[in-house]
């Protein structure tokens, strides 16, 4: 395996986790997240899309803190 194939398949993993993490952030963590009196629209969701897709490490130390205080 090459150096240039490392990277793409490191990517790839990336993106592939990226986009199972920030799919299931959207649909359910959200409102884990958030305080309780705050709902997330539907609009809301669609911005925050991007953001966790790309940052979903971020996310899910997030969403780990969220679940361990609740």
């Amino acid at each position: 395996m090459s150096a240039s194939d490392a990277i793409l398949l490191g990517l790839a993993l990336y993106a592939a986790a990226g986009a199972v993490t920030a799919l299931a952030f959207v649909a359910v963590g959200i409102s884990q997240v958030l305080p309780h009196p705050l709902a997330a629209t539907l609009g809301a969701r669609i911005l925050l899309l991007p953001g966790s897709f790309a940052l979903w490490p971020y996310i899910l130390l997030r969403w780990r803190k969220a679940r361990s205080h609740a």
